[in-house]
């Protein structure tokens, strides 16, 4: 008869599918950047201007991500000068029902704190016990 704490716990391992998910959207600017860009089209500048803190390169390198896994879809339209604009792609918005349910935990269980410095690009946060 086994006696150790590990008798009563089965074997279990984290989903692949799952642990990739998490890592792609739990990097960091990564959920802002999402959630900036669920009203539609979206030009860089205007992400930026949503998301304070966040770096161009930064961006940049996210959406570029974001690209690649076929979330977001970069459109170029060849005016003068030439415009691009990024937008979810429907694998992309069907991650508005994961960002709602962050915000809604987040507003539930996350308090910022008071005197936090604005300039620096990390909110402080408490989490809610």
């Amino acid at each position: 008869m086994a006696t150790g704490t590990n008798a009563a716990k089965p074997s279990v391992t984290v989903c692949p599918r799952y642990h990739h998910a998490v890592e792609l959207i739990g990097r960091k600017w990564t959920g802002a950047i999402l959630s900036s860009m669920q009203m539609g089209r979206t030009r860089f500048t205007e992400i930026a201007a949503m998301v304070p803190g966040l770096s161009d390169r930064l961006l940049s390198e996210r959406l570029k991500e974001l690209e690649s896994e076929g979330i977001v879809q970069r459109i170029v339209t060849p005016d003068t000068p030439v415009k691009i604009e990024y937008r979810l792609t429907e694998k992309g918005e069907a991650l508005g029902g994961v960002t709602a349910a962050i915000s809604d935990w987040a507003e539930s269980w996350i308090k910022l704190v008071p005197n936090c410095d604005e300039d620096d690009a990390s909110i402080e946060a408490t989490v809610s016990s």
